[in-house]
């Protein structure tokens, strides 16, 4: 029997037992016990190979796969339970992209920045630009791929403009230093490759760095700033 089909067989029995004593259990015959007169003497035969019905398989390798099989489903649960947009229906195209990016941005590979324009709850147009990865660390965005709540820019984003009181406020983030003096325009610097994102829609967004409006029936206006890193982490 090669290697592969070790670890199959292995897996299987690991997958039909909960104990290693269970397997060796379903090893012995009532034959072996009537001769025997002795269930653990019956098991170390079984676990030395001298008894049995099956494959052997040594209690090290039963113990050692029984428990890589137990941190996956534990690493599974937790990815599914991370990810918020998981098993969601959701039928608007923002809420889709989000979706397509939240693992990403929380892994740190993608950075999204998502600007948002529309009217607050107290009528008023308001606007900013807001740091994807860092609001999903703060934040739990259940209520928002749920459809309980709207996503908005806050005063405490990385950009915040309320067009009726004329309120602008910037704030650096710990993936992002808010460049608010340049005469072109706003501008942001990934900390970790030093990269400058520019939202100016009539200029590139910069290296490494993508534009793409949002067709969405949440909002006025959104887009998304996806920035890959390269630096190696």
């Amino acid at each position: 029997m090669d290697q592969e089909e070790g670890s199959t067989t292995v897996d299987n029995i690991v997958t039909q037992f909960n104990t290693y004593e269970d397997f060796l259990d379903s090893q012995i015959t009532t034959l072996d016990l009537y001769y025997l007169e002795d269930e653990d003497l019956a098991r170390q035969l079984v676990e030395l190979g001298y008894r049995g019905t099956g494959e052997v398989v040594k209690r090290e390798d039963f113990e050692a796969r029984k428990a890589a099989i137990e941190i996956a489903r534990l690493a599974e649960r937790t990815q599914k339970k991370t990810l918020t947009s998981a098993g969601k229906d959701l039928h608007d195209n923002f809420l889709k992209a989000l979706a397509v990016r939240e693992e990403h941005n929380r892994s740190g590979t993608v950075s999204s920045v998502i600007f948002i324009r529309d009217r607050n709850s107290h009528g008023q147009e308001v606007s900013g630009y807001i740091d994807y990865a860092h609001r999903l660390k703060i934040e739990d965005f259940e209520v928002y791929f749920s459809g309980k709540k709207r996503l908005l820019p806050r005063p405490t984003d990385m950009s915040f403009y309320n067009w009726d009181s004329h309120v602008a406020v910037w704030n650096s983030t710990p993936n992002y230093q808010v460049i608010a003096d340049n005469p072109e325009g706003l501008l942001f610097k990934y900390k970790r490759d030093r990269k400058i994102l520019n939202v100016d829609p009539k200029a590139q967004p910069g290296d490494n760095s993508t534009r793409t409006p949002i067709q969405t029936e949440l909002y006025i206006q959104a887009v998304i700033f996806d920035h890959v890193s390269r630096r190696k982490t």
